[in-house]
């Protein structure tokens, strides 16, 4: 039960408008390029679906590629709490891991056909997934920052942000003949135990 204290105060009638203006161009956004494909949908054909002017969407979005994604606060509230809240006994970088893992797997069997082809569409579509690497790096200062205050570290520490920096990049390391989980996997291993331990390992 949420203390009254701390609960949030409800949204005004003028925000609640502004939110929902900016969902209803994130729907007519990804509609229209599952329909019809990123490339072939313009920021006029969006604006028109949600029924507002290109002005109030670049008040809503500051690009195209932006209003597929419109979850960055909760993905850095999500980094920043796998962290903090992470099992008793589990190192950082195991919480991380995992954290990583399953962000990799959401195009699994049991995801639904609309999310499958919302990741088809990024992964098929350079300029998304260029902003979809840009938006989940750009979180290291607060992963950074929340690392080095588990662990009583300085802030702004180079080796806090060298873990952060680090954990958030596996999720893009792709090589031939070795699939995403194996590869975060040995990535991990290396920032948890060390390079001898990561190339000793991989060679057993």
């Amino acid at each position: 039960m949420t203390d009254a204290s701390t609960a949030p105060a409800p949204l005004g009638r003028r925000e609640r408008k502004k939110a929902a203006t900016r969902q209803a161009l994130a729907d007519a956004a990804l509609r229209l390029f599952l329909e019809h494909g990123y490339d072939q949908v313009g920021i006029r054909d969006i604006a028109d679906a949600a029924d507002v002017s290109t002005t109030t969407l670049f008040k809503h979005f500051p690009s195209k590629e932006a209003l597929v994604f419109d979850e960055d606060a909760a993905l850095e509230a999500a980094l920043v709490a796998a962290v903090r809240d992470r099992p008793e006994g589990w190192s950082i970088p195991r919480a991380l891991r995992e954290y990583v893992g399953r962000s990799r797997r959401n195009k699994g069997d049991d995801a639904d056909e609309h999310f499958t082809r919302f990741v088809e569409l990024v992964e098929n579509t350079p300029e998304l997934r260029e902003y979809e690497r840009r938006m989940w790096m750009r979180h290291e200062t607060a992963l950074a920052r929340t690392i080095a205050e588990e662990t009583g570290a300085p802030a702004g520490d180079p080796t806090c942000r060298a873990l952060a920096h680090f954990a958030l990049a596996t999720r893009y390391l792709t090589s031939e003949g070795t699939d995403a989980d194996t590869a975060i996997a040995r990535a991990f291993a290396l920032l948890e135990h060390g390079w001898n331990t990561a190339i000793g390992g991989a060679q057993d």
